[in-house]
């Protein structure tokens, strides 16, 4: 962000400098217009005078090169890519990032999938979006003018205030469910960038960054999100590289991926949750996890994972792990660290030799296990019990209803390799 000038001669180089990169056009080679004989320049009607409104911008992000992200630019049929960015345009309200998940975009195991490609109508699966806005005060007071039927009555009355105060709860989000649009249903989640960002990097919730660690249709992109979500995807890779073995396979690497965000989800434990989502997700869609963490993984020391082989080899030692321990998002090396005191020699006693002990620890997987669901249950928990004021009463009825079909449904069906 451009910080305040004040026009003093110390800081004249910097002023000039401004100016220079400035970019709305300015006149400052024109002359201002004389003064006539006998006139006086009109006196402020404050004293003292005010200081010159300095110009205030937004950091921006330069623009990544081309090439940067392109793992996360996963292709879909061009039907459905048609109809998923129908919607999001359809909104009025201003949506700096968009993208759209679930069975109704990527195929899953246990969904028919149409001869087209294009999602179901309304007897099909949900097309659920998260929307990552600037101002959601505003956006959902434009959104509800717009389309005052995809909130329940209660929000409607109190109006968008309250709407974006009970947003801010828990991970962020507030969802409009079981919404008829272009033929189709869809659920859509409204987040602000500040938060989706935040929790990219931070995995204060693993709400939304365990969502996007599974592969996403990206509809509308934004520069600072997709940098975020690159570490994001490179943070959820390392970590599961510090449960695995030596030797696995790729199928091994994506169901753990694909479980960080619903351990410790209380969905899964209670009957709201169709119990093989996991392996339904991985079986069927192996080749776009491939796309999103292949090229990461080549650039992470000690792993070995040739293009055209389904088997990862990665180097288990206490220096590699410890290189991939360094780098885990801040929330999740906090509860490592507060595990680890008591184990042995404390961190300020010899930091080389701490780091080696913590990631030589035969206890380090299940400790990442454990405190994975621990950072995910209780803002999961929260968005559960928001649904049922963002949805109201019918819906959220509804809604526990069809989840508790896909319950029982995951129950009497073995998962893939499951045994009996």
């Amino acid at each position: 962000m451009l910080e305040s000038i004040r026009p003093t001669s110390r800081r004249l180089p910097s002023l000039i400098r401004s100016l220079t990169t400035d970019s709305v056009p300015h006149t400052s080679n024109v002359p201002p217009p004389p003064i006539l004989d006998g006139a006086k320049p009109r006196p402020s009607r404050l004293h003292p005078r005010p200081r010159p409104a300095a110009r205030s911008q937004r950091q921006v992000l330069p623009d990544l090169p081309p090439s940067f992200g392109r793992n996360q630019l996963l292709p879909v049929p061009n039907s459905t890519r048609a109809l998923l960015e129908d919607i999001v345009h359809s909104f009025e309200a201003p949506i700096r990032y968009a993208f759209a998940y679930g069975s109704g975009v990527f195929e899953q195991a246990g969904y028919d999938k149409p001869a087209d490609g294009k999602p179901r109508g309304t007897d099909g699966p949900m097309l659920d979006f998260v929307f990552a806005v600037t101002h959601p005060d505003h956006w959902h007071s434009i959104n509800m003018h717009q389309y005052p039927g995809h909130y329940p009555l209660h929000a409607r009355a109190l109006g968008s205030s309250f709407v974006s105060n009970v947003q801010a709860f828990g991970p962020g989000l507030w969802f409009n469910t079981y919404v008829p649009m272009r033929g189709v249903t869809i659920k859509y989640g409204v987040t602000t960038v500040d938060a989706l960002c935040a929790d990219l990097l931070n995995w204060r919730t693993l709400y939304l960054a365990g969502r996007m660690h599974k592969p996403i249709r990206i509809i509308r992109d934004d520069a600072r999100v997709r940098l975020t979500q690159q570490v994001n995807l490179t943070s959820a890779l390392r970590t599961a590289l510090l449960t695995l073995p030596a030797q696995f396979t790729q199928r091994d690497l994506f169901t753990a991926l694909a479980s960080i965000s619903y351990s410790g989800d209380p969905r899964m434990l209670l009957p709201a949750e169709n119990r093989n989502k996991v392996a339904n997700m991985v079986d069927r869609q192996e080749a776009q996890f491939r796309e999103l963490y292949w090229r990461l993984a080549q650039g992470l020391p000690g792993v070995r994972w040739r293009v055209d082989s389904q088997m990862i080899e990665q180097d288990t030692s206490a220096h590699a792990r410890a290189a991939h321990l360094k780098k885990l998002p801040e929330e999740l090396l906090t509860r490592v660290h507060s595990r680890a005191q008591g184990r042995g020699p404390p961190r300020e006693a010899d930091e080389s030799a701490y780091w080696l002990r913590v990631a030589g620890d035969t206890a380090l997987p299940s400790i990442l296990r454990s405190e994975m669901s621990n950072i995910v249950r209780y803002p999961a928990t929260v968005q559960s019990l928001k649904g049922v004021v963002s949805a109201g009463l019918m819906k959220s009825a509804y809604y526990t209803a069809a989840k508790v079909r896909k319950y029982w449904k995951g129950s009497a069906t073995k998962a893939p390799g499951e045994s009996s």
